[in-house]
């Protein structure tokens, strides 16, 4: 018998049909996920069993860097769980607990001893996450730390219109801003003020990083297209509220280009971050492109799990295990970023 809480997602969460087809039968989410399911329950376990009290993680030197556990709250997420309920329940209410404890009086969201490469790129991924909790819990304190990390971000653009490794308007990158756009977004769907100017800034700065194949340079300055920042580039236009028209028709074009391949996996690099914002790109796209893109991805992870439910990469097992857990459940439709 399965764990409670796929039981609970597969009967109560995921019962509308998600827009995908094989011939002509519609496939619902719990037919799409089926497949993955017992490695989406080993992956999610594999996180409570290493999440510290704290909420940290503690299965690689990453495991206090505040993007790793924010994704390890977005997968519990994902599953269905919210802020003390679900059988995770306890684990999102550790996360919640580590990034406000993390938020400094400025709003930046940091830990020293995991800042890691860029702590924008934590910062962005903790907004993200408190912004999804918002409105699940009664706790006064979320919504000032949420108010306060968003103020960061919006004072953090640079006049280019994105955001760089540290919280100050300097340079720019398309990886970094990608993170505070799509934190923003959450955000503004909670209902916290985001200035239009940021982000038709954002959007124009995304844009203009489009080369002429449909992918993505990383900055103006340093131009030429790559998968994972060309994923990236997709959900930052979709972020920002651009959802049709012809950047995002070339960046899917683009990006379907890398159909995921299980014996490829080891050559990629930056892997599970290329996948997370490619599963992205082509569920909002839907239809054929969807329908090819989320099976290939599910195999391809079923495949690599390790026996004792995770997933490796460079920066550990958690941060791999929870973009796995998060890209196989997709189809949940649960959290509001991912949502169409």
């Amino acid at each position: 018998m399965k764990p409670l809480v796929c039981t609970v997602v597969l009967l109560c969460l995921l019962s509308q049909p998600v827009m995908a087809q094989e011939g002509d039968t519609e496939l619902s989410a719990a037919d799409m996920m089926e497949p993955a399911i017992d490695s989406i329950d080993r992956g999610l376990a594999y996180l409570a069993a290493n999440q510290n009290e704290d909420g940290s993680f503690r299965s690689s030197n990453m495991g206090r860097n505040p993007a790793v556990v924010a994704l390890g709250g977005m997968a519990f997420l994902a599953g269905g769980n919210t802020p003390g309920r679900g059988k995770y329940g306890e684990e999102v209410n550790r996360t919640v607990d580590f990034l406000i404890a993390n938020t400094r009086a400025d709003g930046f969201i940091t830990n020293a001893e995991g800042a890691g490469h860029g702590p924008m790129y934590g910062h962005g991924f903790a907004t993200l996450f408190l912004g999804e909790v918002y409105g699940m819990t009664p706790r006064e304190d979320l919504r000032d730390s949420l108010a306060r990390s968003v103020d960061l971000i919006v004072r953090c653009q640079n006049e280019e219109g994105g955001w760089r490794y540290n919280p100050e308007p300097l340079d720019a990158d398309i990886s970094v801003t990608i993170c505070q756009i799509m934190a923003l977004r959450a955000a503004r769907n909670a209902g916290l003020h985001v200035p239009k100017e940021t982000v038709d800034k954002c959007e124009a700065y995304v844009k203009q990083c489009q080369e002429p194949d449909g992918g993505f340079s990383y900055m103006l300055q340093n131009r030429g297209s790559m998968f994972p920042r060309s994923a990236a580039g997709v959900v930052a236009l979709y972020s920002a509220g651009v959802y049709e028209g012809p950047e995002i028709e070339k960046g899917l074009v683009y990006v379907d280009r890398f159909l995921p391949d299980p014996r490829q996996m080891s050559r990629e690099s930056h892997y599970f971050y290329g996948h997370y914002y490619a599963v992205q790109a082509m569920w909002h796209a839907g239809g054929p492109r969807w329908q090819r893109w989320y099976p290939a991805i599910r195999e391809t992870l079923v495949k690599s799990q390790r026996p004792d439910g995770s997933w490796q990469d460079s920066v550990g097992a958690d941060y791999a295990t929870a973009m796995s857990c998060i890209i196989l459940q997709i189809p949940n439709n649960a959290l509001p970023i991912f949502q169409r």
